[in-house]
């Protein structure tokens, strides 16, 4: 394969990875506090419909975009509220938020099916797009791409060197000794979730946005339910949560690519290839065991007077 298609199909990986990237660190900060949510899908594409709607009634895709991460946001309190103030069951909540974010993205968008919309452009860095081979590859994308490189760093250094970020990974390893330590358990899980659904709609944002700027129902097609998958990968560490989302940004792109070149392999094997590394890599993580270093207390709900 010549270097140039190889090039090409390394930066459209990264630019197809990108908004799964964004989803797969906002599930992580969710479950680093100790709760999960499989509510992904449901807020990544409800926060890509909103981004759409208020870049294209205000004319400001930055405006856009945070109101997409703000609106899954809102989204994501509501599993807060099941599981937090009702103790409702996780897994349970979760599907449902799925169902409800789709429902009401598809039904909500279904008016603005193929309506382009504004958004961002591709931004070449000065300098560092002119390194060969690298500056093709990372430094050509629009701007959403650029602040998603900074993301795992500053999550790495929130969990790591922050008193709050310690806070919510102590939340999600031992609850109980958290709140004898005098921590509120359940307000930290409360910003875990919220957090995490902001960063999620981020990613939903940015497929509408950035990614093809238009709107069309169905838009993450279970990028969602890939970034569910990706933090069990990347063992709830953000620096390899960017490999794993690439990877599978790679492989949606070199089946879009194969498509393109008319191949004889049929489409709907090719449409399941990113769907079957998701169900290789769950099945790789169970054999190595690295399944262990997941928050002890993931799933667990705790009492409001915790």
């Amino acid at each position: 394969m010549p270097i140039e298609l190889i090039i090409a199909l390394l930066a459209a990986a990264v630019q197809s990875g990108t908004p799964i990237l964004y989803a797969t660190l906002g599930e992580m900060v969710t479950e680093r506090s100790g709760v999960l949510n499989l509510g992904v899908e449901g807020m990544m594409l409800f926060g890509a419909l909103t981004a759409f709607w208020f870049s294209l009634i205000t004319g400001s895709p930055w405006l856009g975009f945070v109101m997409g991460g703000v609106c899954a946001a809102i989204l994501a309190s509501l599993h807060s509220l099941v599981c937090l103030g009702f103790q409702g069951n996780q897994v349970v909540s979760g599907l449902a938020l799925t169902i409800l974010g789709v429902g009401l993205a598809n039904y909500l968008g279904t008016p603005l099916v193929g309506t382009k919309g504004i958004g961002f452009s591709s931004l070449a860095v000065p300098g560092l797009s002119a390194i060969p081979v690298v500056g093709p590859i990372f430094f050509m994308h629009d701007v959403l791409v650029y602040i998603s490189f900074l993301l795992p760093v500053l999550l790495w250094v929130f969990f790591r060197h922050t008193r709050l970020g310690l806070h919510l990974r102590s939340v999600g390893e031992n609850p109980a000794a958290a709140a004898t330590a005098g921590l509120n358990v359940v307000a930290l899980r409360w910003l875990g979730v919220v957090a995490g659904g902001f960063l999620v709609g981020l990613g939903g944002a940015y497929l509408s946005l950035a990614y093809i700027h238009m709107w069309t129902n169905g838009l993450t097609a279970g990028r969602g339910w890939i970034a569910v998958a990706l933090v069990i990968f990347s063992f709830w560490k953000p620096g390899r949560a960017v490999f794993g989302a690439y990877l599978f940004g790679g492989v949606m792109a070199f089946q879009l690519r194969l498509q393109a070149t008319g191949t004889d392999i049929p489409s709907s094997f090719l449409l399941m290839l990113p769907y079957a590394l998701t169900i290789l890599v769950l099945i790789f993580s169970t054999m190595i065991g690295r399944g262990s270093e997941a928050p002890a207390a993931l799933g667990v709900n705790v009492s409001p007077e915790d």
